[in-house]
């Protein structure tokens, strides 16, 4: 997995004629971005943010996903329960 990883990460700096510091970077950015958008999200869903907090922290249209989301996911529950 480790040399599949550094495989990765060269491929993607030489892609993109970047230093292999700045993929790792952008990496770990990227994946706290969407480890705050799920804290956020969790949290709103679960009851312990208020909806315009969670608007605040990740935007409207990601709280709206995530409201869709749980609508199809009760949907189908209810679809499922009942059929």
């Amino acid at each position: 997995m480790a040399v599949d990883l550094s495989d990765r990460v060269r491929e993607i700096a030489e892609a993109r004629g970047l230093p292999e510091s700045e993929v790792f970077e952008r990496a770990l950015e990227r994946g706290l971005e969407d480890l705050w958008e799920d804290l956020v999200l969790g949290q709103y869903l679960d009851g312990d943010l208020d909806r315009e907090e969670a608007v605040d922290r990740v935007g409207r249209t990601k709280v709206e996903r995530a409201e869709r989301e749980v609508e199809v996911v009760e949907g189908d529950v209810d679809w499922g329960l009942n059929a």
